[in-house]
């Protein structure tokens, strides 16, 4: 058998595969319940689960009122508990279900966690309804006070209080806590004290009956609890068998990790059902690590990992390649929410708009000096300040837009300049930089004024630096500043001119988007009619052509200088960006997400509208091969443009790479340990 290299298993980079179950249930019928429990347990196992989730009592069945307090029940919950737990041994899965217990003439309402024919722990519920349709205080007593406590069950004494956690031996992260459906209902949640305490996965078992609306309002506790808690929330609710008397039972089950929603059930299903999700733990870790105000929390709470006991299990999973079951986004920085996409991208585009206006009210310029090279990062500034002069009242002709065509401009884009120019509305002018271009080559004694076709960086910097010197004495005699136009992705990749070039302006609105949302922006606002059919038009000629600093000039075959040929595709850079700013990520943990977002174009979903001769994919060894080369220009030759950037908005939670904002680093540091770290842990 071929040895399968641990860079393919999830377990690997912190991953947990958690489930939320909707089993078969009769009410009260404790055997069939049982039946149904280890039935799910099985499914769960063929899908390499580590951690299932039940609902609330769901081994008694919940709605059974004061049946609860029948000896014969409670004998059986026993008896049939004891079955599930010896069956445990079989899967490679942590449950955790819902029973009844008894201990010291009181009936608890509790979770019980089981792993390989083990109780881990009992947790009570904290808080029990007794409101509206609710009378639970009738039979349960509440487990606030139970801490440090032990319980006997079938002979074993285990574990019990609401001051358990639950760690894995060998999977760092993988800590789950616990508490019961009203228990978030609650405005002190008790699940909150685990995640202080350390707990990574916040598991709620909870027979919530359903009624109009209820659905929601689960969905946004979930939510809240997994965003206020850093950690990720599974919620499992009764379904179809509970007593229908006076009530209705739906089965929702959800997974949120960091406020996201991962999957959820199918409501109202007659059937059992899995849903079933992997949650990157360490993702939640780093995002801890970041976010001090968790830690004062903790300190302020008493420090709950103090008091709290962890039980340490390990449930010897199977491991190897069993693929991920998460939703990887392929543009991490692009709009994905279907149902609010508009609002998202008119929220981005408002950003960068904001903030041009508020630095014209600021500064009063009598122009706004911008160089339009019809490519993308010039073509979106230029919109965002045609709006921001709208938004003002300001004439469009306030704008002083001039194209810069060099060696390497091609007709199409100096064409596309000029008609973007035209359909806005500004003050549009051009200036030919290759004569002075000439003249400063010259004098540096550089070979390509000798005649020889030498293409090479300083061939390129003249060029470049020469447009921002224009625009900057342009905005000297004309009484205005110079808009930027560099983006995000070029900043964090050095794919700019240092000084006097595309790297510095007066203001940079570009500076926290990257091309992948530069260029989903620009679409949208063709769908969206925020200019008129001529600009419409030509904005998506721009978006049709290939990215190039058009600095170099087109080769005797026509092939013309392509940015992406040198430093990769903008698509998994602006990914790569993404997981290591925003996250922390260690390198292989961003290949391993990166293979699984691009290693299949048929697989997953792509943002809305895009087009599909350019959904690419892309193996394992492309992939790292650019994120090598990501690594090196990220961390040990670009920060050093970073730390003298121009101010420029914020626009995506991503992150920004202002020394003033998101991202602080020495200029001289070194790639080595990243990129050790990505030679070490990958397949070779």
């Amino acid at each position: 058998m071929t040895q399968i290299h641990p860079f393919f298993d999830l377990h690997t980079h912190g991953f947990v595969r958690v489930a939320t179950s909707t089993p078969k249930v009769r009410t009260a019928d404790v055997a069939y319940n049982a039946d149904g429990i280890i039935s799910e347990a099985r499914k769960a196992a063929e899908q390499q689960v580590d951690l299932l989730l039940y609902p609330e009592l769901s081994l008694s069945s919940y709605a059974i009122d004061d049946l609860h307090l029948q000896l014969a029940l409670s004998e059986a919950v026993e008896l049939h508990l004891a079955r599930i737990v010896e069956t445990s041994r079989e899967f490679p899965t942590v449950l955790v279900i819902g029973a009844p217990l008894r201990r010291n003439g009181r009936i608890y309402n509790c979770a019980i966690a089981i792993a390989r024919g083990t109780i881990l722990g009992a947790v009570p519920k904290s808080y029990l309804p007794n409101y509206r349709e609710f009378y639970e205080k009738r039979w349960f007593a509440h487990g606030r006070d139970c801490v440090d406590l032990a319980i006997t069950i079938n002979g074993a004494e285990v574990p019990f209080g609401i001051d358990l956690i639950f760690a894995h031996e060998s999977i760092p992260g993988f800590i789950f806590g616990i508490e019961i459906c009203e228990d978030f209902w609650s405005p002190v949640q008790p699940g909150t004290q685990a995640a202080l305490a350390g707990a990574t996965i916040l598991l709620n078992l909870s027979a919530s009956n359903i009624t109009i609306g209820k659905s929601d309002e689960r969905h946004l506790l979930s939510r809240a609890s997994s965003a206020r808690s850093v950690c990720a929330y599974a919620y499992s609710a009764s379904g179809h068998g509970e007593s229908t008397t006076d009530l209705a039972w739906d089965g929702q089950g959800m997974i949120y990790e960091l406020g996201d929603l991962l999957v959820e059930s199918v409501r109202f299903d007659r059937e059992p059902e899995l849903s079933i999700a992997d949650i990157d733990c360490q993702r939640i870790l780093s995002d801890r690590m970041r976010m001090q105000t968790f830690n004062d929390a903790a300190e302020a709470a008493g420090r709950p990992e103090d008091r709290f006991r962890t039980v340490v299990f390990d449930h010897e999973p199977a491991g190897g390649d069993i693929d991920l079951i998460r939703p990887v986004r392929r543009f991490p920085f692009v709009p994905n929410r279907q149902f609010k996409l508009d609002e998202d991208c008119y929220e981005a585009f408002n950003i960068q708009v904001e903030g041009i206006v508020r630095r014209i009210e600021a500064t009063d310029p009598k122009s706004l000096v911008i160089g339009v090279s019809g490519g993308l990062d010039s073509t979106h500034a230029l919109i965002v300040a045609a709006k921001a002069c709208d938004s003002l009242g300001l004439p469009r002709s306030t704008i002083r837009g001039y194209t810069l065509p060099g060696f390497g401009t091609s007709d199409t884009t100096k064409s596309n300049a000029w008609k973007l120019m035209e359909a806005l509305g500004v003050t549009a002018e051009e200036i030919d930089i290759k004569p002075t271009a000439r003249l400063m080559l010259e004098n540096i004694g550089h070979a390509f004024a000798g005649g020889e076709p030498v293409y090479d960086v300083t061939f390129e910097n003249v060029q470049a630096g020469l447009r921002t010197d224009y625009l900057f004495r342009l905005a000297g005699q004309h009484g205005g500043w110079v808009i930027g136009t560099g983006d995000l992705s070029e900043l964090a990749l050095g794919w700019c001119t240092y000084g006097v070039g595309d790297q510095m302006s007066h203001y940079n609105v570009n500076a926290g988007v990257p091309k992948t949302l530069i260029q989903y922006l620009i679409r949208w606002t063709t769908t969206t009619s925020q200019f008129d059919a001529a600009c419409d038009e030509v904005l998506l000629a721009i978006l049709g052509t290939e990215i190039s600093p058009e600095l170099v000039p087109a080769g005797e075959d026509g092939a013309i200088q392509s940015t992406e040929d040198t430093i990769g595709p903008y698509e998994l850079n602006d990914f790569f960006l993404h997981h290591i700013v925003r996250w922390g990520h260690k390198p292989s943990h961003v290949a391993f997400l990166a293979w699984h977002a691009w290693k299949d174009a048929s697989a997953g979903l792509w943002p809305e509208g895009f087009a599909a001769d350019r959904k690419n994919e892309y193996d394992l060894e492309t992939i790292a091969g650019w994120l090598e080369k990501f690594l090196r220009r990220f961390f040990q030759f670009s920060q050093f443009k970073r730390s003298a950037l121009p101010n420029g908005p914020k626009v995506s939670p991503g992150g920004a790479l202002s020394p003033r904002g998101d991202w602080r680093a020495p200029s001289d540091a070194v790639a080595d340990l990243w990129l050790a770290e990505l030679r070490d842990n990958l397949p070779r």
